[in-house]
């Protein structure tokens, strides 16, 4: 069963052993706008996974050879960021619990009520996305971001050339990264990349690093030094927060540009090198050119393409995919099992405010890992992460709206649709239940058994 072109509103993977189902969800689905691919097992739907591409998965628990707990493992693998909703006859607890604590968005029970899978669906594509995989040049980039992709595009075009390159971007946009990937698309990849912060030490010291010495230049020099320039020939050297660079340095830089040659701090040679120069700043370089504290000369040398980089909060759908990478890569480096965020956790990062960026998502991503006691790490726990930063909270009504639903539908699901019974369960009499259910739309004939 196939969905042909994609829809608009995301494309989902259905993986059940039973034709019915596939035919009556993928008929639901279709019908809200996405695009679906059905398989009847966990291996047909590996084998779906590259050319397919999904935004979701939706699977059944109990099937042959490899169960929904096996597929979801076997997809953190493959497609780290992937959400997936396991689908089980029962809905009994161990499920649920077994489901989530192995990294499951959610479960929907047997029979499935069409309104609770739709909102499954949306709320699962809002925090979801399989990360699209670039060519080895900007591997380390982690996007679905249409403006990252004509940004990366850009940056490859660019790659080609010897032009210069000046980033910009608010600190921990990853324009380091994207200056390594432009190394590497470039006739120059096999060659060395350097980078280095020009506002991370004192002046002599960062001529020091930059230009080198000779042995006895300055009290402490006790051999000759080979600056970055030399040490990057052939290469590329980023220049970090180029927009803090002392003006005496901006000088010699310019020289450096125009003559493609370096003379070493207390040497009366210059030595030519072949460097190609990327520059980075998150401060406003027009700003400095009127306040007189960067050169106007040196800026349109940089300056030959400017890339800007976009905040991590103008590009929030990547924040699922990057907090996936980060846990694998944490778990790899301590060597232990990938832990995974609640859903409600993982809401809570991507409308958050990150100030700082990447640099912030990892460091939260971090500490949440060091200080979750579960493989589950909660909503409480990235709440108190966050701290001000935290994105608005649901209205108190809209949340208690919210509960009711859920509620209703949990107690619908456990009676099979049989109203008498749910009121009992839910304590209250048969009419108030009955005018609970229209207030919240809910259709008891959904939850009976067909």
């Amino acid at each position: 069963m196939r969905s042909g072109k994609s829809q608009s509103k995301g494309k989902i993977l259905l993986v059940d052993d039973d034709p019915g189902l596939l035919r009556l969800l993928s008929i639901r689905l279709r019908a809200e706008g996405y695009g679906v691919e059905a398989v009847e097992s966990a291996h047909k739907a590996l084998a779906t996974l590259n050319r397919f591409s999904p935004d979701l998965v939706i699977t059944d628990l109990r099937m042959d050879k490899m169960d929904g707990i096996g597929l979801l493992k076997e997809l953190q693998t493959r497609s780290p960021g992937l959400r997936v909703v396991i689908i089980t006859a029962h809905g009994t607890i161990p499920d649920a619990v077994l489901a989530t604590q192995s990294g499951a968005f959610g479960f929907l029970t047997k029979p499935i009520d069409k309104d609770e899978l739709m909102a499954t669906v949306a709320k699962a594509l809002r925090v979801s996305g399989s990360i699209d995989v670039e060519e080895g040049w900007a591997a380390e980039i982690i996007t679905r971001n249409r403006g990252m992709k004509e940004i990366l595009q850009q940056a490859k075009m660019v790659a080609a050339t010897d032009a210069r390159v000046l980033i910009t971007g608010q600190s921990g946009t990853g324009k380091e990264l994207v200056a390594k990937a432009i190394h590497n698309a470039s006739p120059r990849h096999n060659m060395p990349f350097i980078a280095i912060n020009c506002s991370a030490m004192a002046e002599n010291l960062l001529e020091s690093e930059l230009f080198g010495h000779e042995k006895g230049a300055f009290t402490g020099a006790t051999r000759t030094h080979k600056g970055l320039f030399q040490a990057a020939d052939g290469g590329t050297l980023l220049l970090d927060e180029i927009g803090d660079m002392p003006t005496r340095l901006q000088v010699k830089l310019l020289r450096v540009l125009q003559e493609a040659q370096v003379r070493p701090v207390g040497s009366t040679e210059a030595l030519t090198v072949d460097v190609r120069i990327i520059s980075a700043t998150h401060r406003n370089l027009q700003q400095l050119l009127h306040d007189g504290s960067f050169r106007e000369d040196l800026f349109y040398r940089l300056n030959v393409v400017n890339i800007k980089l976009p905040t991590l909060g103008e590009r929030r759908e990547d924040i699922p995919l990057l907090v996936a990478s980060f846990l694998q890569t944490i778990a790899g480096e301590a060597g232990q099992e990938r832990k995974v965020y609640a859903p409600e956790a993982v809401e809570m990062l991507v409308t958050a405010e990150w100030p700082g960026n990447i640099r912030q998502l990892y460091n939260v991503v971090r500490q949440n890992v060091a200080l979750s006691r579960s493989p589950v790490i909660s909503g409480e726990l990235v709440q108190q992460s966050l701290g001000d930063h935290a994105g608005k909270l649901a209205s108190f009504s809209d949340a208690r709206d919210e509960f009711t639903r859920n509620y209703l539908s949990q107690i619908l699901q456990i009676t099979v649709g049989n109203v008498s019974q749910a009121a009992r369960l839910a304590k209250r009499n048969r009419t108030d239940f009955y005018k609970l259910l229209a207030r919240h739309e809910l259709n008891p004939d959904q939850f009976k058994t067909r």
